[in-house]
């Protein structure tokens, strides 16, 4: 008997792969990702439990939800009960290829008002297309029996009745397996920050053609908002500039400071000369040039340089710009 684990590494999937693994079944975590979500964090939990580990990548499906989610947002863009029916759908559809009898998620009733109530959790359950395979083994005795306790495959009273809000439960529970390190519960989803979720949104509101490059793009730096069709994003620090230069592609180009230290600027769409200058400016204004001095800028397009002077005018100038 083998069960596929909806696996996010944070305690409530790891609870459920070990309740499940107390039973004598063989558990593989799967972890769907997306330029959103990264698997760091669940791979270093699969490893302290020695627990089998797989990656299974649905950026393509996950952006059309995120696009347009039937059920809406929940906290910010993340479309949460749009996304858990899409990873346990695929879940299900990795049931024969993987030799598993069914699936079992973390979900926690009442855990998160919007997305892990009653209502939503059956929706949810409905839309995976395994509705009777799918097991929550942390509120499996508050909700409607499975197949694989019905059949008797699972000790539904080896099961747990959590609700709520409050981890006692589950660190106590933690504490039995003997486990003491695990991460906090923040989850780790790009789509449920405010300022990355507004950076997303604009990107769908001027972009209708996009790539992974572009939504990687919205970690890093501030992000300025020229016009309809120009874009401009500002590195931070050393580690942000280079990541600005690795995401780089022919389509737009960069400009960096030549006689001061100072971030790489990224210019996408429109480059015109009267964007490249505004871009200079923003340049300027966040390295350390002095305000009402004026300097050069480099300015690399399609592997040509030059270079363009500005004057350095302060921060305050560009704010009302920034995304």
């Amino acid at each position: 008997m083998k069960a596929l684990c909806v696996f996010s590494g944070g305690l409530d999937s790891i609870l459920a792969a070990e309740l499940i693994r107390a039973q004598g079944i063989d558990v593989l975590a799967l972890f769907f990702e997306t330029p959103f979500f990264k698997a760091i964090n669940a791979r270093k939990s699969a490893n302290f439990l020695e627990l089998p580990f797989k990656i299974v990548g649905i950026t393509k499906p996950h952006l059309k939800i995120v696009r347009n989610p039937l059920h809406g947002y929940g906290r910010n863009m993340n479309p949460c009960i749009d996304c858990h029916a899409l990873m346990f759908r695929v879940a299900g559809e990795m049931l024969a290829e993987e030799g598993a009898d069914f699936v079992i998620t973390g979900e926690v009733l009442g855990q998160r008002p919007m997305s892990q109530n009653k209502y939503a959790l059956d929706l949810v359950a409905a839309e995976s297309n395994i509705p009777g395979l799918l097991l929550r083994p942390l509120s499996a005795r508050l909700l409607q029996s499975t197949i694989p306790e019905e059949k008797g495959w699972i000790n539904r009273s080896h099961l747990m009745d959590f609700q709520g809000r409050t981890r006692k439960p589950q660190i106590a529970l933690a504490e039995s397996f003997g486990i003491k390190e695990y991460p906090s519960p923040a989850g780790g989803c790009l789509l449920t920050e405010k300022v990355f979720s507004r950076r997303l949104q604009d990107l769908f509101d001027y972009q209708k053609m996009y790539g992974i490059n572009e939504i990687e793009l919205l970690k890093y730096g501030r992000h300025f908002r020229l016009g309809c069709n120009s874009k401009v994003v500002v590195g931070r620090n050393k580690i942000e500039n280079q990541a600005l230069l690795n995401l780089k592609d022919n389509r737009g180009c960069y400009l960096q400071t030549i006689s001061v230290p100072g971030p790489v600027v990224l210019v996408y769409g429109d480059i015109s000369s009267t964007v490249i200058e505004v871009a200079a400016s923003v340049t300027a204004a966040y390295s350390d040039i002095k305000t009402g001095d004026m300097t050069f800028i480099k300015v690399v397009k399609n592997e040509q340089e030059d270079s363009i002077s500005t004057l350095a005018v302060g921060k305050e100038k560009f704010r009302n710009y920034m995304i």
